[in-house]
Formats: C-alpha cells, sequence, structure tokens
C-alpha cells in the first residue's frame, strides 16, 4: 500500500548533499515551501570522530555508519553493491546520509577554467557545453561565499574571476613550499589549492583549521564546509527534511509534468509526495537509476529518456597515483591533506589527443604504510623503528586527475540480472572503459613524475607506480546537459528536456569532467537552480 502524504510543497528535493542543500536553502529562503528527502540518516561529527578513532582498520569509510536499506558502495568491495560490467572497474564509493559525500571530501573548490567549457569547438573531442564560463562566473562566486573558500589570486592556469576570493589561501606546508620550490626551477607552475575550509579565521561560524591532517575522512571540527551545513541553513529557512526515505519511482502525467515521487522507508512502507517543482539532487549513479526505474504510460523509457541518454556518458577523473623517497625529510602530514596543485598540464592544444590533468602532492602521513612495508621486509627492533621514521618523513607521493571524455557506452542502469537491495530495488549496474586518450596522458604523468623524482634526489627507477586507475569519486555525465534533446538529457539551465517541473542538481549533467574536482560547478549550478525555481514560482 502506498500512503499518499497530505503536504504538497512547492519543491520537493531529493537528495541531501551539496547540491539538495543548496537548491533547498535558495528555495526556502526565497519563501517557497521545501521538502527534502534523503536516502539516509543525519550524522553527527562528534560520533563520527569516535567512530574513526576506534576503527580498525581505519578508512574513508570507517567513521560511516552502515545504512542498511541505503547501500553505500565502498572502494575495497564496491561488489556489494555496484556491479561491475566493463573492462575496467568503476570502483566508486559514497556516503548516502545527510551531507552527502562531503563528509569525507578533500574540500577542493578549484573552478573550471574557460577552455574545459568548449572542448569540441576547441580541440576537436568530447562535448561543448551549452553555456560558457561567463554565463557561470558569477555563480562560482556565490558558491565560493556560500562554501567558504580560500585560494590565491592571479595564479597561473587558475580561472579568470570578477570577485576575490572570500578568503586568502592556506599557506603551503613545507612539503608544499619544497615542491614549489624545486618543481618552478623545472618549468612547472605550483599554486595554492583553492579549498573551503577556513584557514586564518572563523568563517560562517566555522572555526579556523587546526591541522589534524584527517580532512578525509572527517574533519573533526568542522573547519571544513560539508553539505549538511547548507541542508541546516534550508531547515532554518523553514525547509522539511525527511529522512532515511529511499526515493525509487517519479511520477509523470500526461502533460509531462512530474505528478509525484514515491519512497521506501526502511521497513519497506511506501509513501508517495506531491509537488509542484522537483529537484533531482541525488548523485551521479543514484539519480539516473531512479530515473531509469520510474518506467510508466507516459514515460516508457523512464524519466527524462526520450533521447536514450539517461546513464550514459558516464566519467570521472581517472587517477595515477607515482611515489618515491626523497633525500630530505619533507615531514608529510602536516596540515590539510592536499594543499598545492601543479597546473601546467590542465590546459595545452595537446588536449587534441590526451586528457589535461591536475597533479597534486599529498599531504597525508604514510606512517603506516612504510610501517606495513618494513614488517614484510622483515625488519624488526631498532631497525624497523629507524626505517619507520626515516621513510615516514621522506615518503613523497604525487596524484593526478585524468579529464575522461563522455562515451555513451559508459554507463549505470538497474541490475539487468535481477540483483536487488535490501529494499529490493535494483542495484546499479555499470559498463565502463577507460579509452587511450586517458592511457596516453597517463603515460606522460608517469614521465614526468620521473623526472620530477630526480630534483629531490631519487632515481627514476626508483619511482613506484600504480597499476589501472584510481576512482575519484566525481561521477559525472549521466544526465548530460545540451542544447539539443535530442542527444542530451538537460538543457542549459539543467532543466529536462522531457519534463518542464522537474530538474537536476547533480555532476551528472556536465558534458566534461575536467581535470579539476568537480564540486564547486555543482555548487554553482545549484545555487543558480535554486534562484530560478524561485523565480519562477513566484506570482
Amino acid at each position: 500500500m502506498v500512503t499518499t502524504l497530505p503536504q504538497t510543497p512547492d519543491l520537493v528535493v531529493v537528495g541531501a548533499g551539496v547540491a539538495g542543500g543548496l537548491v533547498a536553502k535558495q528555495a526556502a529562503e526565497a519563501g517557497l515551501r521545501v521538502t527534502i528527502l534523503c536516502d539516509g540518516p543525519t550524522l553527527d561529527r562528534a560520533d563520527l570522530v569516535d567512530r574513526f578513532r576506534q576503527a580498525d582498520p581505519q578508512s574513508l569509510m570507517s567513521p560511516y555508519p552502515v545504512v542498511p536499506h541505503a547501500p553505500q558502495p565502498q572502494v575495497n568491495r564496491t561488489g556489494d553493491y555496484l556491479i561491475q560490467k566493463g573492462p575496467d572497474p568503476y570502483d566508486q564509493q559514497y556516503i548516502r546520509a545527510v551531507g552527502g559525500t562531503t563528509w569525507h571530501w578533500g574540500a577542493a573548490t578549484w573552478r573550471y577554467i574557460p577552455n574545459d567549457m568548449k572542448l569540441r569547438t576547441l580541440y576537436g573531442v568530447g562535448r561543448d557545453w551549452p553555456i560558457d564560463y561567463d554565463e557561470i562566473e558569477p555563480w562560482y562566486y556565490e558558491a565560493e561565499v556560500e562554501l567558504g573558500v580560500a585560494g590565491p589570486e592571479n595564479a597561473p592556469f587558475d580561472a579568470p574571476r570578477s570577485k576575490p576570493y572570500p578568503m586568502p589561501e592556506a599557506p603551503f606546508s613545507y612539503l608544499d613550499q619544497v615542491f614549489h620550490d624545486k618543481l618552478t626551477a623545472l618549468g612547472y607552475d605550483v599554486i595554492h589549492a583553492p579549498q573551503c575550509r577556513n584557514n586564518q579565521q572563523v568563517y560562517d561560524g566555522r572555526p579556523p583549521c587546526c591541522g589534524n591532517a584527517n580532512c578525509m575522512p572527517i574533519c573533526p571540527i568542522g573547519a571544513q564546509y560539508s553539505g549538511n551545513m547548507s541542508v541546516e541553513k534550508a531547515q532554518a529557512a523553514g525547509a522539511e527534511l525527511i529522512t532515511n526515505a529511499v526515493a525509487h519511482h517519479l511520477e509523470v502525467g500526461p502533460d509531462k509534468r512530474i505528478t509525484a515521487v514515491r519512497y521506501l522507508k526502511p521497513d519497506g512502507s511506501e509513501f508517495r509526495l506531491k509537488a509542484q517543482t522537483f529537484a533531482l539532487a541525488a548523485n551521479g549513479i543514484e539519480g539516473p537509476k531512479i530515473m531509469l526505474m520510474s518506467k510508466q504510460e507516459h514515460a516508457p523509457d523512464g524519466v527524462g529518456n526520450s533521447s536514450d541518454m539517461v546513464g550514459r556518458n558516464l566519467m570521472d577523473h581517472p587517477g595515477t597515483m607515482s611515489k618515491f623517497d626523497s633525500k630530505d625529510p619533507l615531514w608529510p602530514g602536516r596540515g590539510p591533506n592536499i594543499l598545492s596543485g601543479i597546473v601546467n598540464l590542465r590546459d595545452g592544444p595537446w588536449r587534441e589527443r590526451m586528457a589535461a590533468r591536475k597533479l597534486m602532492p599529498d599531504n597525508k602521513t604514510h606512517v603506516h604504510e612504510v610501517t606495513v612495508e618494513a614488517i614484510e621486509e622483515g625488519l624488526t627492533g631498532a631497525e624497523l623503528r629507524e626505517a619507520i621514521r626515516h621513510r615516514a618523513a621522506r615518503r613523497q607521493i604525487v596524484f593526478s586527475f585524468n579529464e575522461q571524455l563522455p562515451d555513451p557506452s559508459n554507463r549505470i542502469v538497474p541490475s539487468s540480472e535481477g540483483l536487488t537491495d535490501a529494499l529490493g530495488l535494483p542495484r546499479p549496474e555499470i559498463h565502463y572503459r577507460i579509452d587511450d586518450y586517458v592511457h596516453r596522458a597517463a603515460e606522460d604523468t608517469r614521465r614526468r613524475v620521473e623526472e620530477m623524482a630526480v630534483a629531490f634526489g631519487a632515481t627514476r627507477d626508483s619511482v613506484w607506480h600504480n597499476d589501472g586507475y584510481l576512482p575519484n569519486n566525481h561521477i559525472t555525465g549521466a544526465t548530460i546537459m545540451g542544447d539539443n534533446p535530442n542527444d542530451s538529457v538537460v538543457n542549459r539551465d539543467c532543466r529536462t528536456h522531457d519534463h518542464p517541473n522537474l530538474w537536476i542538481a547533480s555532476s551528472s549533467t556536465f558534458p566534461s569532467v575536467s581535470s579539476v574536482n568537480v564540486t564547486l560547478t555543482i555548487a554553482a549550478l545549484a545555487i543558480r537552480m535554486g534562484e530560478a525555481i524561485a523565480a519562477e514560482a513566484r506570482p
């Protein structure tokens, strides 16, 4: 039996992460009646910190409680939920709770550069955005104010700005300063990474960072922005929050408007919520899955899917990792995890044939890694202690994010084999392949890191490179944006072509993934969307 709820809000937001929180906040503050549905629970920071301290082993997900009714994939065991069907794994992980995955992110808040949005025009690959950088630039600034971003002014290969960052950049750690000095001598530009983490002042009620160095998986004091903060602001403006509500079906009327959303509670009971407007702000796997599950008379192929593009063009930043031991100690692990970026490879004419990249020195502590390594070598006693001290101070890791091009064959669909989760809903099935555009860039990056290592007193043949690619949880492209309804899901405003009252707030709308983190662009488009929905609802 389905229970129809008595309330009929102006706007229902499905999802309570950074995107859903910001859409709801903008709409509620404009006077709309807003209801937010979240598939998981609310979380308490102190409880998360305690769980992390007691966890063995510790991982990015160890602070976060298991949510049986809303499974949360983990990189080391995505097979529990994600069904991998392609030649390459799409081993994503995400948090299904109020605040979403920004609970355990690195808080990197980079803008796209203008050329990132015109790949087809400039380089003959990928797709162009239907909007250009100048159109989104004011919203980038609004997002930086909302999230509290600290960043560098007039940095090379950073995006043009009309106004300064809300806060100055976080100072380099000693490690980042040495990387800056040595790599600048090699012709690289190493800049302060923009991030929404307070550094030298209180901002928006958040304290300044105290350098715990475990931003991932949990900022213990709340200096770092997380999506629950925007949800709480939406609630303060009058929005209603319904937790542990797993949306699974959008109802479509004869006029193609969405009339209601249906959701399940942990006990399997089902509810139906009607509204005037709907914003789907689930992540880039769960949102398309809801749309594809919603097959019905007036949407026979699923909601928003007349183009057959829902679920397709799945992207991430396939990552490389290279490590070496420097001659001199640099003491990683002091301050936030990532403080700088090597940005020369964000753009250039070579994007015609290989991916743009952002490289990042890793400022996390490596004590556990070098300890396991030394024990496996058979070291004991004083020799073991000395090896740990020596290597932990010198272990250097350089990560890269590789831009990936949209490919319709890379996709997510509800399980084709009838595999379901605890509520009986289809599990996500992933078809995914990483192409030569990324492979060529990864090889170039590995060669470059070997050259960098020599500047730190290591040898080229001592550099270790990971096999395959690391996932970075930047789930992009599966409800792609475009002007043509025949090859895209949403228009330039992120409103679905098929349904005039359904909007999508997610990186799943992005036509390109760029070489930088996606969250600031998610936030900018969400604020823009919230204001547009509010303006349309006003008499």
